[in-house]
């Protein structure tokens, strides 16, 4: 299985190297490719980071490039985050290539990703990367922009170190001196806590190019062979060309043409094996302006074409137009993605208003519906009160005209089988014995106990009140307990009396049986009875004075 990645890996290195691109078409039409493919996102991440640790570029890129391509639909947000990695390390490869149209084409696509997944993070790595991509083509102003948003997202010690010391350089391409030592002084301090060699070697070299800014070429120089130094002694050999340039551009400055071409020679002997372009470009430029100065023209002119051919392939108008049109692009993207952010507010904001309003509407009706039914409720106790106080009236004339009813049953209900003297004497002394208060005011009164107080058989008591009556004892002992009840409560003081109180003097044990039986017969309750009462009763005087008045 080693043996297999081994052979795709280099037959996709080859196909690289040959200059064919990897697409989609690519990849459909190679079977090689295609077939490899088939492996599942992760192990195609892994392998392109594996490559990319080890610096077999080549590699990396191809294994990113088929990683992105297979995984780019996907939705879970730790692939998402891998696809941002494969385009910042995609970047970082193109950039170091000097290919900085696809680098910064693959840094555009790694932000518009990260701001869709909202990770800082990565959104600082990639500012830092945009930042150096302008920095390249001293486009300092927009170079700056990015540094800055890096330094406000960085959290970090060393990306703080990494991202003050490209806002210094930036600083220092302006001639903006005491900024630009400000800001080196400062990544200096953090780099005494949080030591980092690359931010040492860049540092110092920068903390040079300021004194040579100042014309302070002893200090200047001292500066730049202490960051040669260590570049040499860590084998950082991006640091040590671009310092041994630097040096050639401080002596051609002092016109010690002779140090300058030795510092440059040796600068580009490591550029030209490393594939540095940027460096050589710069170092052509100004080794022709030493061959002319000399007066070899033919040299210069040499010096100078090459010097053409390189800027023209890294640092040419198309190319910097190419990543205008990418930065014009990220800004409009950006500017969809604001207004589409503003169009779900305003959807939210709609819909809220508009669920309020139904909330509103139902709140209003339900209030509405409670209101008619308290209306409703209220007439109908004004029905029913109206309806109480007719039979209270009517309770009043049965108790007016009760006296002259009773007396009448004689007559009207004979059907006993006791002759008639006998009959209307038994009933006038039943009668006359219900009349008495304090007899039917005793709970314990019954029938049995009025047969003993007439001294007559009970079953001749219970027959004249069945047979002429045509009632039952505990009914009509009821009536008359009830008629006294209410006589109680129509006495102008009956406030004084608890319904416990009411009850025992109109004969009853039990406030229930009693508020039961007052109800049966007068159809009301002895609290509704005794409230009405209160009412005729003030009712009574105006009457009387509106009576007056007429007479």
């Amino acid at each position: 299985m080693l043996k297999k990645i081994i052979f795709i890996t280099v037959l996709l290195i080859s196909i690289t190297i040959s200059g064919q691109k990897i697409s989609k078409e690519a990849i459909q039409n190679d079977p090689i490719i295609a077939n490899f493919m088939q492996l599942q996102g992760q192990k195609l991440y892994d392998t392109a980071k594996y490559f990319f640790d080890k610096n077999i570029v080549d590699s990396a890129l191809i294994f990113y490039n088929l990683f992105i391509t297979k995984s780019l639909k996907e939705t879970d947000l730790e692939i998402q985050k891998r696809i941002i990695e494969s385009y910042i390390n995609s970047s970082v490869i193109h950039y170091n290539m000097c290919d900085y149209r696809t680098a910064y084409e693959y840094s555009i696509k790694a932000l518009l990703l990260c701001e869709k997944v909202d990770y800082e993070t990565y959104a600082l790595l990639i500012y830092n990367n945009i930042g150096n991509i302008y920095h390249r083509f001293k486009k300092y102003d927009m170079a700056k922009k990015y540094f800055s948003e890096a330094l406000n997202l960085s959290r970090d010690t060393s990306m703080i170190i990494v991202t003050l010391n490209n806002l210094g350089s930036c600083e220092l391409g302006v001639d903006n001196l005491d900024s630009a030592y400000n800001i080196l002084n400062k990544a200096l301090q953090f780099n005494k806590i949080h030591f980092n060699l690359n931010s040492q070697i860049i540092l110092i070299n920068n903390l040079a190019y300021y004194h040579q800014k100042q014309n302070m070429y002893d200090s200047a120089f001292y500066y730049y062979n202490l960051s040669l130094n260590l570049a040499e002694k860590n084998k950082k050999d991006e640091y040590e060309a671009e310092i041994l340039s630097n040096l050639g551009n401080m002596h051609f400055e002092t016109n010690q043409l002779d140090s300058a071409l030795f510092y440059f020679n040796l600068a580009n002997t490591i550029a030209y094996r490393k594939s540095f372009s940027d460096i050589l470009s710069r170092n052509y430029l100004v080794l022709s302006k030493i061959e002319e100065s000399k007066g070899n023209i033919q040299r210069a002119f040499d010096y100078f074409k090459k010097h053409t051919n390189v800027r023209d392939s890294l640092l040419n108008i198309e190319v910097f137009n190419d990543i205008n049109q990418f930065q014009r692009l990220y800004e409009v993207s950006k500017t969809n993605q604001q207004i589409e952010n503003l169009l779900i507010e305003q959807q939210i904001k709609e819909r809220t208003i508009y669920y309020q309003k139904i909330i509103w509407l139902i709140t209003f009706a339900a209030l509405v519906f409670v209101c008619v039914v308290l209306i409703f409720i209220y007439l109908q106790k004004k029905k029913i009160n109206i309806a109480y106080k007719t039979l209270f009236e009517k309770n009043l004339e049965i108790v007016e005209f009760k006296g002259s009813v009773t007396q009448k049953n004689d007559t009207k209900f004979k059907s006993s089988s006791l002759s008639d003297e006998m009959e209307n004497e038994l009933l006038s002394k039943i009668f006359k014995i219900l009349e008495d208060r304090s007899v039917i005011s005793d709970p314990e009164f019954s029938l049995s106990k009025l047969a003993v107080m007439l001294q007559c058989n009970h079953l001749y008591v219970s027959q004249v009140v069945n047979d002429i009556i045509k009632k039952n004892f505990n009914l009509l002992l009821n009536e008359y307990r009830i008629s006294e009840a209410q006589r109680l409560l129509s006495e102008p003081d009956a406030k004084k009396y608890t319904l416990e109180a009411l009850a025992l003097k109109a004969g009853y044990k039990s406030i229930s049986t009693f508020h039961r039986v007052f109800k049966e017969i007068t159809g009301l309750s002895p609290s509704f009875y005794l409230k009405s009462m209160q009412e005729k009763r003030k009712e009574e005087p105006c009457t009387k004075t509106e009576t007056e008045s007429v007479e």
